[in-house]
């Protein structure tokens, strides 16, 4: 698949995420090292990797909780192609763990801030479909804009080039009197 930008991208799998019953994370991103522009996004499971303890490093936790990480491997890669899009380079349909099928389901397990949190999201994902519209309108007016200004341009060159021969045949006319 191809997508008109990253965040296209993203929303997109956010949607499939949402729809599968799962939560989208933004993994790891490959940046140019000539101008630091993002090449390549992995995008996945929020149950990707395993937790790594950070219990000894900074004094006892005063609320441990149980990790959410189980090793998920379920993930896109997208990289921006030559000719512009992004593209969908590798895809991992399959996860480890249970998906959450329906609303219900989640709502029964989730905790005021897992309930804020979902708002949120659901939110910016609006936000973020809002924006991606907002610029491709923005695009459209602006090629608009330059069409307009390219015709504007030819037609001031028509008129300097007709008075340039204007004033050529006026000065020929001058000089035969």
């Amino acid at each position: 698949m191809e997508f008109e930008s990253e965040d296209s991208a993203k929303i997109f799998y956010d949607e499939y995420a949402r729809r599968l019953g799962f939560v989208m994370r933004v993994m790891s991103c490959r940046r140019s090292e000539r101008d630091g522009k993002i090449l390549a996004r992995r995008l996945g499971c929020n149950k990707e990797g395993h937790c790594v303890s950070i219990r000894g490093k900074f004094g006892p936790v005063r609320k441990p909780r149980p990790s959410t990480r189980e090793g998920c491997k379920a993930m896109i890669h997208v990289k921006y192609d030559k000719s512009g899009k992004w593209v969908i380079t590798k895809f991992v349909k399959d996860h480890n763990h249970p998906l959450v099928v329906s609303p219900r389901e989640a709502r029964q397990t989730m905790d005021e801030k897992d309930k804020k949190i979902q708002e949120l999201t659901a939110e910016l994902r609006n936000k973020k479909r809002l924006c991606a519209t907002y610029q491709e309108q923005l695009n459209a007016f602006m090629k608009m804009v330059e069409e307009h200004s390219e015709q504007i341009s030819k037609k001031v060159q028509n008129v300097v080039d007709n008075l340039k021969e204007f004033e050529s045949i006026e000065q020929d006319l001058l000089r035969h009197r």
